[in-house]
């Protein structure tokens, strides 16, 4: 009683503090992302807080569970961020639970340099080598055809993302990785909601990742899930995020294999406490149970979510058709159902346009916008000195650091407000 009391207060609290405010045009900031939630948010976030279990809990355990039932796997665990659940991934694809098929320092991993920094430095924080393809402009996913070609006796692992949304040719990498007996990691960060061929992106690989931070189709803060079909990749998940132990016990559980006392692991004595054995030089990478709660909320949510970036996707691009001689307008892979996470946009070879005065004139008119991650992640200053491969001259990876930038499409904006970015663009480019 006393709790449903304090939720009805927190309900009257969000009604007058986080309603969102009307747009007015040429004022309001048009953001390339951003967080919807409402008042069921602010309750459950409530709820669990109240627990005052602090740590993962029985609101983990829930979203958890849901989140494997919608993506359709046997596993999920959730952990800290997307970039946390990136570093689980290659992690426990190192495991010694492994055998042979293990990755060892030197192993090398197909990437592209075309995108988020964390898909690919999970690679390198495992001493493993990063092999770099190309990417096609449009779909600003890797280039299947120059994979194989990429591949030598030490590749072990292809790591990709579905960028912005857009899912990557899953059949072809599929079936290289099947024919070269390659591990699959989908970094399906910005992919949530996807389908190839019918099926939702995540699960077509061995491991595959999810970002809950605020831009992202889902939030609960911070937050990230990895997720697996593969029960000997799921220990090795668990046991990397939670310290390196091979206990797999709850958080306040003890116990669960009935013989906490009877082990005997590496060089530790016979009956060394179980919970305190690892088998793993692992992390903390953990959540909270009042983020999970936020999630469990959101993950309701997101169909409705889904189909409102399709529609703003779909807005912009029809809105922005008289543009194709000017610009690169993005495009759905072939036999693919794109949940997006954002709208790309490239200049075209020999065209006068400057990115740069763009995204100033639309950024001066509230249009927020963003570059396609760290457009070639090999020119960063982050990757001075850092060991890899790459195939070719990467002529698109350079193309999408010098000419692309994007906006957004989040289920937070309007009709008005598409239509509104729609006419800024086009007078961005027009008057710059």
């Amino acid at each position: 009683m006393r709790r449903q009391l304090i939720f009805s207060k927190v309900e009257e609290f969000h009604d007058l503090f986080h309603l969102r405010k009307p747009f007015v045009s040429g004022e309001s900031n048009l953001s390339y992302a951003g967080k919807i939630y409402d008042k069921k948010e602010m309750v459950a976030l409530t709820d669990a807080s109240l627990d005052f279990w602090l740590t993962a809990g029985r609101f983990c355990k829930q979203f958890e569970t849901e989140m494997a039932a919608y993506i359709g796997v046997r596993y999920a665990l959730l952990t800290n961020s997307g970039s946390s659940a990136n570093l689980l991934a290659v992690s426990a694809l190192s495991s010694p639970k492994l055998g042979e098929r293990r990755l060892l320092p030197g192993d090398e991993v197909i990437t592209v340099a075309a995108g988020f920094p964390t898909t690919v430095a999970p690679i390198v924080q495992n001493r493993l080598i990063p092999v770099f393809i190309d990417v096609d402009l449009a779909t600003y996913n890797i280039s299947v055809e120059e994979i194989e070609q990429a591949i030598t006796p030490k590749t072990k692992a292809i790591m990709i993302a579905h960028t912005m949304g857009n899912p990557f040719n899953l059949s072809e990498v599929v079936r290289i990785a099947q024919k070269h007996n390659l591990w699959l990691i989908e970094d399906n960060c910005d992919a949530l909601g996807s389908r190839y061929d019918g099926k939702l992106t995540g699960t077509f690989g061995h491991i595959a990742t999810s970002s809950f931070y605020p831009p992202h189709h889902i939030t609960m803060g911070e937050g990230g899930a990895v997720y697996t079909n593969d029960p000997i990749l799921k220990m090795a998940l668990e046991s990397f995020r939670d310290w390196g132990r091979d206990c797999w016990c709850p958080s306040g559980c003890d116990n669960t294999c009935k013989k906490r006392f009877g082990w005997q692991l590496g060089e530790l004595p016979l009956g060394y406490d179980h919970k305190y054995t690892y088998s793993h030089i692992g992390y903390n990478l953990k959540v909270t149970d009042m983020q999970a709660a936020i999630g469990i909320e959101q993950l309701k949510k997101l169909p409705s979510f889904i189909d409102r970036r399709i529609h703003n996707f779909n807005r912009l691009k029809s809105g922005l058709a008289d543009l194709t001689d000017i610009l690169i307008l993005p495009e759905a892979t072939p036999n693919s159902e794109p949940s997006w996470f954002g709208f790309i946009l490239t200049i075209k070879d020999g065209e006068k346009y400057s990115r740069t005065r763009i995204t100033e004139y639309l950024e001066a008119n509230k249009v927020q916008t963003r570059m396609l991650f760290a457009g070639n992640l090999i020119k960063q200053p982050a990757f001075h000195g850092v060991e890899y491969r790459q195939v070719g001259d990467l002529p698109n990876t350079d193309k999408i650091m010098y000419d692309t930038f994007l906006v957004g499409v989040y289920p937070g904006l309007t009709d008005e407000m598409i239509d509104y970015m729609i006419t800024t663009i086009k007078e961005a480019v027009y008057n710059t």
